[in-house]
């Protein structure tokens, strides 16, 4: 037979079966709808929360008069101070006798005697010039001059022969080109006549025949607190001013000693110890090299250069042009200047096309001005119709027949029987306890109704 369990029999949702400790390890096949978070910590009844034991923040004011005693002034016990001993400096008095001067450097260092460097410069050789110089070059002694004859051209000899015949073939722009008139483009400006209206001009606007004038509401104007000083004069007086006493002291003393001025009456001497380590070497004089004296050569110069000697001047004919010999004739009549081009394109008779202007459709005026303006003349004022509110009026809505209170809700409402759950009692009534799973369920069998026998 089924068993059914507490949380199966529950139908508030709020009772559960007091699960056990969960066990990872068994396959018992059942599901269970608990975690670990709910088996450790169980949900607890409606209990009220615990009274707060703070006291309310209420303002208490104290009746009395406010003594001007603080803690500080309470809890502060003075304490004589006592002035602490000062060092008095010992008076300064000069040693006797000399200063030793001597330094460790001094002491340490051992100075030995520097000879001046010597100098590594080679000494100069003198070279001694015997003979005659060679003045032929490699380039010369070694390459030789050639006897080339020139080549003879291969190419033919081409004489030019002038047409005897005039050139009178037309291009293919004469051919193609047709000479059209010009005619003037029409205009797609629009006119700049003026279109007048018949209809009178209407001055109604969507403001003028929507707008309802309302009056404003009355505001009342909340009247201004007048000042009013205290009775009671402002008590200055501070903290500070009551707790400070001045003391009165001694200024304190100078400790810095006496300034003595020691005299001397040796004269300052101006060796350092740089200058007596480091002493002025005696540096030779430098030899001066000696120029030689210039002796010119004797005899003339001979003023002819190596291209001079060696060039061989030829006898050649100059090279003559291949172009024709131009064939001037002289004639009698007159130069015809005229070319295809001024036959073809002869010069136009044509003149710049004047403005078109189109002749004003309103005259001009030719008396005063009047003043008047065309919003003036054209405006026609209309009485003002305010527009009908469509709002209903406030008005209550009276009935000879009494109130009558049934409502929709109240005729259609079934109140309902509040259930008990039976999963709230010890033993829910119509089930008999059978056992208990090791996950903690309770399981209960239905108790079968008993049936009457007529």
């Amino acid at each position: 037979m089924r068993t059914w369990c507490l949380c199966q029999i529950c139908t508030c949702g709020r009772h559960h079966c007091p699960h056990g400790t969960t066990r990872i390890y068994e396959n018992s096949g059942g599901s269970c709808a608990t975690t670990e978070y709910l088996e450790k910590y169980p949900t607890y009844g409606i209990v009220l929360p615990p009274q707060s034991l703070k006291p309310k923040e209420e303002y208490r004011a104290y009746g009395g008069k406010m003594e001007g005693i603080t803690t500080f002034k309470s809890d502060y016990r003075p304490y004589e101070i006592d002035k602490q001993p000062r060092h008095a400096p010992e008076e300064y008095k000069p040693k006797q006798g000399v200063i030793d001067l001597g330094t460790t450097y001094k002491r340490d260092f051992n100075s030995y005697k520097v000879h001046p460097v010597v100098i590594v410069r080679p000494l100069e050789r003198q070279q001694v010039k015997k003979g005659k110089l060679d003045t032929v070059p490699t380039y010369k002694d070694d390459y030789r001059a050639w006897d080339i004859q020139k080549s003879e051209l291969y190419k033919p000899q081409q004489t030019y022969y002038p047409p005897t015949v005039r050139f009178g073939n037309s291009t293919t722009f004469q051919d193609d080109y047709v000479p059209r008139e010009i005619k003037p483009r029409q205009s797609c400006k629009p006119s700049p006549a003026v279109e007048r209206s018949t209809i009178p001009f209407s001055g109604n606007t969507s403001h003028r025949l929507d707008y309802v004038p309302h009056q404003p509401e009355f505001k009342l104007a909340k009247p201004k607190d007048s000042y009013k000083p205290p009775d009671q004069p402002l008590e200055d007086l501070t903290t500070h001013r009551c707790d400070f006493q001045g003391l009165i002291g001694e200024t304190a003393k100078i400790c810095r000693p006496a300034h003595t001025r020691v005299a001397q009456d040796a004269p300052f001497e101006g060796s350092t110890e740089f200058r007596d380590s480091f002493q002025a070497w005696a540096l030779p004089a430098p030899q001066v090299q000696k120029v030689p004296e210039y002796f010119p050569p004797a005899g003339t110069m001979q003023l002819q250069s190596t291209s001079h000697l060696d060039y061989v001047p030829h006898q050649a004919t100059r090279v003559l042009p291949i172009r024709p010999a131009s064939r001037r004739r002289n004639h009698s009549f007159p130069f015809q200047g005229k070319s295809t081009t001024m036959q073809d394109f002869p010069a136009w008779e044509s003149c710049r096309q004047g403005l078109i202007k189109q002749e004003p459709q309103i005259p001009s005026p030719s008396g005063k001005f009047d003043g008047l303006s065309t919003f003036r003349s054209h405006y026609v004022p209309h009485e003002l119709i305010p527009t009908k509110s469509c709002k209903p009026a406030d008005a209550p809505l009276k009935r000879s027949l009494p109130f009558d209170n049934v409502t929709t809700y109240s005729l259609e409402y079934m109140p309902k029987k509040l259930e008990t759950c039976p999963a709230s009692y010890p033993s829910p009534p119509g089930y008999l306890f059978e056992t208990t799973n090791s996950r903690g369920h309770k399981f209960f069998r239905k108790i079968a109704p008993v049936v009457k026998a007529f």
